[in-house]
């Protein structure tokens, strides 16, 4: 059933190392983002490979009641590394069932059923995380939603929260920054209102992390650089580097009554063994610190090309281009002539999400192709 899901591409890829694919014709490609931030380690991470064929080799299942190293040691890793108060770990497979995991944990701790959502949000295409999703193309074929519990309010705007979240609120799920929406970090002030509202009506403030997060942004996880902790932060994409898991951390009182709640594969073995590879990596080496070293050279550079550039916005290496023209075709442009394949984010955003091991001069190859394909004498 090939394309069923995913619209296949006439590129195949073979391998990859750091920040470059290999198509099986022998073309080299720069990974900017068509790996969906999966990868922040780069591809095939020596520590990250060595890990996983260790635990093959060990143990590949055993279910999550059983104690087992490799995910003991990532709850312990994760409970260290998540930003102050919400040191609890529940492990699945992927970023929607964090998500999901959240807003069953909310209303089960609160008691309520309202989930507050953002305009352009995106959380995951499971029921209930489409509901809470904002863009209609990704619902209509599964319609009816189970939507009659959530309500949607204006990314940014303050004051709609503190008119919006109530006393019958379970939860506000937010992205620190909008990643399919089409790249918009949240404005000074609104993350600290959402978490002040929140707290006044005894709901659960939820940030969704499965993009921003594991340095992405250039702070282990996005809500750092804002100075907000919520109650729940959700993970996935790059936690593993590329392989299935997700995580849903909390604070202690939502854990105290979370609710009866599984997962016949949370915490798999060799997926916890690359996670905790992963995690290493990506702090051994701060790679956060060289998102945001990279991805601020990146942006002052993409600012400086002549062309039909609305924007260039975002943090670390979490980038969007807003374009004049459509985003597809410049994306097809970039893969076929220029060989760095990229991700779109709407019509009209071409969206960067290399690995966090991209160099400077990496990134001054996507600046020259993009440069090339908008410069107006280039194109008729």
């Amino acid at each position: 059933m090939s394309g069923f899901v995913f619209s296949q591409k006439p590129i195949s890829i073979e391998s990859g190392e750091g920040s470059t694919l290999l198509a099986d014709d022998g073309t080299e490609y720069i990974d900017a983002g068509a790996s969906y931030a999966c990868t922040p380690t780069g591809h095939c991470h020596p520590e990250v490979v060595s890990a996983v064929r260790e635990q093959v080799g060990d143990l590949i299942y055993v279910q999550g009641s059983y104690p087992v190293a490799a995910r003991t040691e990532l709850k312990a890793k994760l409970s260290a590394l998540a930003p102050g108060g919400i040191e609890n770990v529940w492990l699945c497979n992927s970023g929607t069932e964090a998500n999901e995991a959240a807003l069953k944990f909310a209303r089960s701790a609160t008691g309520n059923a309202k989930i507050v959502a953002a305009k352009r949000g995106f959380h995951g295409r499971t029921m209930g995380t489409l509901s809470a999703t904002w863009k209609p193309k990704y619902k209509k074929p599964f319609e009816p939603m189970i939507e009659d519990h959530v309500e949607f309010v204006t990314y940014g705007d303050s004051d709609e929260l503190a008119d919006v979240v109530d006393e019958e609120t379970a939860a506000l799920i937010l992205e620190p920054v909008q990643g399919e929406g089409g790249i918009h970090p949240a404005p000074e002030g609104y993350l600290e209102t959402a978490r002040e509202v929140t707290e006044e009506a005894g709901a659960a403030l939820i940030f969704d992390e499965i993009q921003t997060g594991v340095g992405r942004t250039g702070d282990l996880w996005a809500c750092e650089g804002y100075g907000v902790t919520p109650d729940i932060l959700t993970s996935a994409k790059g936690i593993a580097s590329g392989l299935p898991l997700g995580a849903t951390l909390v604070a202690d009182w939502i854990a105290e009554d979370a609710g009866p709640h599984g997962s016949t594969f949370s915490g798999n073995p060799v997926v916890t063994a690359a996670a905790n590879a992963t995690l290493e990596v990506v702090v051994d080496e701060d790679l956060p610190g060289q998102a945001a070293d990279v991805g601020a050279h990146l942006c002052e550079e993409l600012e400086g090309i002549e062309g039909p550039i609305r924007e260039v916005r975002g943090s670390g290496l979490m980038i969007g281009i807003e374009v004049k023209r459509g985003a597809n075709r410049v994306l097809r442009d970039l893969a076929l002539e220029h060989q760095v394949l990229a991700l779109p984010a709407g019509r009209t955003v071409v969206r960067l999400l290399p690995p966090l091991v991209l160099t400077e001069s990496e990134a001054d190859r996507i600046v020259a192709a993009l440069g090339e394909i908008l410069a107006p004498q280039s194109k008729p």
